[in-house]
């Protein structure tokens, strides 16, 4: 029997996630998928699962969740508060979720978007060869209260795993690079737009991230001339009020605001996982350096599994203490085990 996860109370913004679906630009659709790349292959690395199943992303808040089989769940990307039935969770770490028990999950704490895995993957039909959403395409929709997600085969059955805590929330410094129309700048304007310390607005979705400054906007003597030409996930376009936009995956396929800058890929979680008010600063970097800093993280994608340890736990607070095998071999219930046998 095909087991399922029923979303008993939808948070604000509840979608199924992958890596999106490529090769349609052509005709008027961007990737798509995870805001935060890194967090589905967190999620596969911690259920031994490959980083193509989809996951549920939750922009916010979570909601609260129940299932009519045990199955595994992981909890990666933003922070949130985690329970199940009232007892705490660890996040960045893998459960068991038992038939029938409730999940749920609050608000984010440190970042932005969290996301759900569970072991097998989400069986839900692929559109265009992918499971995500694009809500801006018009492809999928927001998860509701009263939604049955079913669940694929899993073929593990390890839980109780966790990672190393990462350090991709809060904001921090961004690495791009030059873009079409860098060159158009003068040199005091990027010396200032590198100098400032920009501030998440509260303008941002899975489209495009708005960034706040103190000061005069940024503009180039050029931008009134710029035709409409391709635009890509992390390509920073300077709005007409002098804003910064950085592009995400839900980003148009093409535009005509003038782009100072382009987010390297590995550095574009941060953007999307950055909360309101956090400050984000950018570093122009040379292509050379951009291609090495990209293949050191996919080569970290890879390595992740390598890096996935137990999870201690103290046996206190166990509701479920009886499920695991806390020793090995058997005893017996009458033999006193400080008389020798004869």
């Amino acid at each position: 029997m095909t087991p399922h996860l029923t979303i008993t109370q939808a948070g604000p913004a509840l979608s199924v996630q992958d890596q999106g679906r490529a090769g349609f630009r052509a005709q008027g659709l961007t990737v798509g998928g995870a805001a935060d790349r890194t967090a589905l292959f967190e999620g596969a690395a911690l259920l031994g699962q490959s980083p193509t199943h989809a996951a549920i992303e939750m922009a916010g808040s979570g909601g609260s969740f129940t299932s009519d089989a045990d199955i595994r769940i992981a909890l990666c990307g933003a922070e949130m508060a985690a329970k199940i039935d009232g007892e705490p969770l660890v996040w960045g770490a893998s459960h068991l979720l038992t038939a029938g028990a409730t999940l749920t999950i609050g608000g984010a704490r440190n970042g932005s978007y969290g996301y759900l895995h569970v072991g097998g993957g989400f069986a839900t039909p692929k559109v265009m060869g992918a499971q995500g959403s694009h809500l801006a395409g018009g492809i999928g929709a927001l998860l509701t209260t009263g939604d049955t997600l079913p669940i694929g085969p899993d073929v593990a059955q390890e839980v109780a795993m966790t990672l190393p805590k990462p350090d991709r929330f809060g904001g921090g410094k961004i690495r791009i690079v030059q873009s079409m129309q860098t060159a158009t700048f003068d040199a005091q304007t990027i010396d200032r737009f590198t100098a400032t310390k920009f501030r998440r607005d509260a303008r941002a979705n899975r489209m495009g991230v708005r960034m706040e400054h103190d000061g005069a906007g940024f503009a180039t003597a050029a931008q009134l001339s710029i035709l409409s030409e391709v635009v890509v996930p992390g390509d920073i376009q300077i709005a007409g009020d002098g804003a910064p936009y950085v592009l995400m995956y839900e980003c148009q396929t093409t535009g005509g605001y003038p782009r100072i800058g382009s987010v390297l890929p590995c550095d574009l979680p941060r953007v999307a996982q950055a909360q309101t008010g956090a400050f984000l600063t950018f570093e122009f970097v040379g292509m050379d350096e951009a291609v090495a800093l990209q293949a050191r993280y996919l080569a970290g994608l890879k390595a992740l599994a390598s890096h996935v340890t137990p999870l201690v736990r103290d046996p206190a607070t166990m509701r479920d203490l009886l499920r695991y095998q806390m020793i090995s071999g058997a005893v017996s219930a009458v033999a006193n085990p400080f008389e020798q046998e004869s």
